[in-house]
């Protein structure tokens, strides 16, 4: 089998211009950087407004395990798939972040004959994105604490500044520092990861430049020695940020293996931040082609409930299909199995209840679905052909997604299966109304989502809940930081957990993205690296290819 490495190396990539020309974006909009990378203006996209719409597809999961289940894999493979049935079509796919990348996942750009390229820009630097999001966002705690050093004419309450530090990369020892040593105004200090800030699910959730500039003014720094919020137009520097970011805000245009146009744009992490990729990125596929396969962040209480929750809403999205990716791996873990890369049929069997719970979860937004069991290379025939003759026994679609070995050739019977699925006319709702109390809404997400009986708040998050509410915040969407790895906000809570509750620490404010995080359990917004991270494997060979991605 050959590595991911020597696959991309044996494909000719096709000219950025030539893929912009087959979608028919016309050449004014095309911003080449380099050969193989282009950003797409956007305001192509109000010149697409009056078209018609494709279909969007939505891939999701059930609990992954600790590596992931390959929904990029997937949604890059489904999207080959699509295109051999003579259909225009693309993907839309965060981008990947560097934390991940060099600590213990690994990057997200999909394998073997499903991958989007060029995996190395993609991966590190590519358009420069991410490092505009934490300049931008580090700017705005740099004038926070200088405007304090030069007499807090606003009078903030250095205690009571919620806007924190970023950093892209993973760094446990920046959780909680203190600054200001070599002055007057010391105090402590917090950095989240990148993938978390406010400025990059504003990236993700803007419509247009205007929709974006009037966001950034409406972010919500700090509040007073009186309790008032202050907002970052009061700091006057809203053009500022707006001027990093102008760049940022196009679409990236890249490629697959079988030459499928991706957009690979916005990175915010699924369980401390939106999950998705940008609204102006997905948009805009949607006016250009037949389908659009898009991923979700993790499973579907996180990633997908914050697409069809928060983005759609945004949007003004109607998904057509849902995806929702399954493993052996992931069923035996959620199964009990003691290792989960080894076969287990009964673990795997047991696992179902997780996945039957993530079913579920789609189905209280009516919106048509199938499971598609992502084949891995240890996976056995006769486990497989078993957890499908269960899922199909209970009347639910399911199918062997091999798209990693075989690229769209391993995902026909899937994407035949869509293109059906997507001639229906759904009836997709919310899982909630805007205009019911915040502790209401967390609810319903806890019981509806997680199967939790209740969700506890802490003393720290119903005085947030009463400072969002005197500022007239309540109306918005609830987007929900907690551990992946469980249904529940504990770690450890495999498979289908019951009898438990969801403890809500602190209620935090985006308003200028447009929601409220809802930290949940233990979840930190910033990672720490493994003992032997990823970046350990990683080096540059002589010609300057890096191996070990």
């Amino acid at each position: 089998m050959k590595t991911d490495t020597k696959i991309i190396r044996s494909v000719k990539l096709k000219r950025i211009e030539d893929i912009a020309e087959r979608l028919h974006i016309p050449s004014k909009h095309v911003i080449p950087y380099g050969r193989h990378i282009a950003k797409i203006n956007s305001a192509l996209l109000k010149d697409l407004e009056k078209g018609k719409d494709g279909k969007l597809i939505v891939v999701t999961s059930m609990s992954p395990t600790p590596s992931g289940e390959g929904k990029t894999t997937l949604a890059i493979g489904l999207a080959q798939a699509l295109k051999q049935f003579k259909k225009q079509v693309m993907a839309c796919i965060r981008q990947p972040s560097l934390g991940p990348f060099f600590g213990a996942k690994g990057g997200a750009t999909g394998s073997g004959y499903s991958q989007v390229l060029p995996v190395e820009d993609i991966t590190l630097h590519f358009t420069g994105d991410d490092h505009a999001v934490v300049s931008a966002h580090n700017l705005i705690s740099s004038i926070i604490d200088n405007h304090i050093y030069h007499g807090n004419k606003l009078g903030i309450n250095p205690d009571r500044i919620v806007w924190k530090r970023v950093s892209n990369i993973n760094d446990r020892a920046l959780r909680r520092v203190k600054i200001g040593l070599s002055g007057d105004a010391e105090r402590f200090e917090e950095f989240y990861i990148s993938a978390a800030s406010e400025l990059m699910s504003i990236l993700c959730l803007s419509q247009d430049i205007q929709d974006f500039k009037r966001r950034v003014k409406n972010i919500l720094l700090a509040f007073d020695s009186s309790n008032r919020p202050v907002l970052l137009r009061d700091l006057k520097i809203h053009g500022a940020v707006a001027a990093l970011l102008k760049n940022a805000i196009h679409p990236n245009l890249v490629q697959s293996f079988e030459a499928v146009p991706v957009f690979v744009h916005g990175g915010p992490f699924g369980n401390v931040s939106l999950g998705c990729s940008s609204l102006i990125a997905t948009k805009t596929a949607l006016k250009l082609v037949d389908y659009v396969v898009t991923e979700a962040g993790f499973a579907t209480e996180l990633g997908a409930e914050k697409f069809l929750d928060i983005k759609c809403r945004v949007g003004g999205l109607k998904p057509s299909a849902v995806v929702i990716v399954a493993t052996l791996k992931a069923l035996r873990l959620h199964g009990g199995a003691k290792d989960y890369e080894k076969k287990d049929i009964a673990s795997a069997i047991n696992g179902l209840r997780n996945l039957e719970r993530h079913i579920e979860n789609i189905r209280r937004f009516d919106v048509p679905f199938l499971v598609a069991v992502n084949r891995f290379k240890t996976d056995t025939n006769d486990e497989i052909m078993e957890i499908i003759k269960r899922l199909e026994a209970k009347d639910i679609p399911a199918f062997i997604a091999d798209v990693r070995d075989k690229g769209g050739r391993g995902g026909l019977d899937i994407a035949e299966k869509l293109m059906e699925l997507c001639k229906h006319k759904g009836r997709f709702k919310y899982l909630y109304p805007l205009n019911i109390p915040v502790k209401e809404k967390i609810k319903i997400i806890a019981k509806e989502m997680y199967g939790a009986d209740d969700a506890i708040f802490t003393k720290d998050a119903e005085n947030d809940m009463a400072d969002m509410e005197r500022c007239g915040y309540d109306t918005l969407p609830i987007c929900v930081a907690k551990t992946p790895k469980s249904l529940s906000d504990n770690p450890r809570l495999w498979g289908r957990p019951r009898d438990f509750n969801i403890t809500v620490q602190r209620i935090l404010p985006a308003t200028g993205a447009g929601f409220l995080v809802a930290i949940c359990g233990n979840i930190l917004l910033m990672p720490g690296f493994p003992e032997h991270p990823m970046a350990e494997r990683i080096v540059v060979g002589e010609e300057g290819n890096i191996i070990g991605l």
